[in-house]
């Protein structure tokens, strides 16, 4: 690291940036995810980091131990302290296993489904050492299915392109999951992501605890996590929204697999469009939730990303109850917790209704916040009561 650059890592920051490395002829013709040495501008050691020259974060530090050898017994270690804690958390196998810094695998999440586990691979190191990391997560889990995928702007920025593949088994369509005592179907090889959410668990579990007794609008569905475990809790009615056919498909057969199809009605469209619509129908809900995806995508989105919280939240409002509940999310690390709660009661005061917050939340326990990474608690929530 260049002279006076290397305090906040010494500190306990996981992240060295490009502007902070000495980037001479040597570093940079290293190989995208090369393993080194970090060292501080005295020399030093700082530990064994991943490297890339390209990106803008350049280091991403795996142990601050620099002889530390990065294996697959390296991996398995890690796999087991984060499988220790997920068994205490949520007990069940159905949980996010690594959550990459915070359970010290930078740029890598883990998602397992029973005997599938879907390996998430955000990092040109991780991407280098992902066959080390399938061949630990068969040691440690044994599971029958290895799905390794990766996609997104966090590749691009790493300077990789999408990719999908099995280091163990195979899929034959989507496969089923448990979640606080409900049935779900998700398909990780064609759904987002890991094809399912875990960060919402214990959101979901609290937003079904207003449902029993109550009709119940799920905006931006996908596959109804939300919706069916509020059918579950004892909704008379709910209508789930989404725009995508296949996530509709599954939500759907979720219903029937837990007997509550006759209290689910699916719909597809555009969420702001069918919110109008309902409020135009004078159509009103117990409880409504709205968990849509991030709107603010990077800084430069944060002017028009809070103006769509804004009209999320001015919208739905206007479809809930007198006395009913709203829950509303962002999943933008770029959205401040502070702004979009600003952003929610301005649209609320928009849409000509009042409002008490309840609680505010994060992301389940089994997605930790890296204490020198504030930007992964990534996840904000609101319940709020409606007048």
């Amino acid at each position: 690291m260049r002279p006076g650059t290397d305090k906040r890592v010494a500190g306990g920051h996981p992240w060295a940036y490009s502007n902070e490395i000495e980037m001479n002829e040597a570093a940079k013709a290293l190989p995208a995810g090369e393993l080194v040495t970090l060292l501080r501008g005295d020399g030093r050691t700082l530990g064994a980091a991943m490297f890339n020259p390209h990106s803008l974060i350049a280091a991403r530090v795996l142990s601050r131990d620099p002889t530390a050898e990065i294996n697959q017994r390296f991996f398995e270690k890690r796999l087991q302290r984060a499988l220790k804690l997920r068994e205490r958390l949520v007990g069940v196998p159905y949980y996010r296993l690594i959550h990459a810094e915070a359970d010290g695998l930078p740029g890598v999440v883990v998602d397992r489904f029973g005997d599938t586990v879907v390996v998430e691979v955000n990092s040109a190191g991780m991407d280098r050492l992902s066959e080390a990391l399938a061949a630990a997560v068969d040691a440690v889990l044994k599971p029958a299915t290895i799905l390794i995928r990766g996609e997104g702007n966090a590749r691009t920025m790493e300077g990789l392109s999408p990719m999908s593949r099995f280091a163990k088994g195979a899929l034959e369509g989507p496969i089923e999951l448990q979640e606080n005592g409900v049935k779900f179907l998700a398909d990780p090889a064609g759904g987002q992501k890991t094809g399912w959410f875990y960060d919402q668990r214990e959101n979901r579990a609290l937003t079904s605890r207003f449902a029993n007794g109550a009709t119940f609008l799920d905006c931006y569905s996908y596959t109804g996590g939300f919706g069916i475990q509020a059918a579950a809790a004892g909704a008379t009615q709910v209508l789930a929204v989404d725009r995508s056919e296949p996530a509709l498909d599954l939500l759907k057969r979720a219903a029937a697999l837990n007997g509550l199809d006759a209290k689910v009605t699916a719909q597809r469209g555009e969420a702001f469009e069918i919110l109008e619509q309902l409020i135009a129908d004078k159509k009103r809900f117990g409880v409504v939730s709205a968990d849509p995806p991030a709107f603010v995508k990077s800084r430069k989105d944060l002017n028009v990303g809070s103006k769509a919280y804004r009209k999320l939240a001015r919208l739905a409002c206007q479809t809930v109850e007198p006395g009913g509940i709203l829950f509303i999310a962002s999943c933008s690390h770029n959205m401040p917790a502070a702004d979009f709660a600003t952003q929610v009661s301005r649209g609320i005061h928009e849409g000509g209704r009042s409002a008490k917050q309840l609680y505010a939340t994060g992301a389940a326990p089994d997605h930790p916040v890296h204490p020198f990474l504030p930007e992964s608690a990534y996840l904000k929530a609101l319940i709020l009561q409606v007048e």
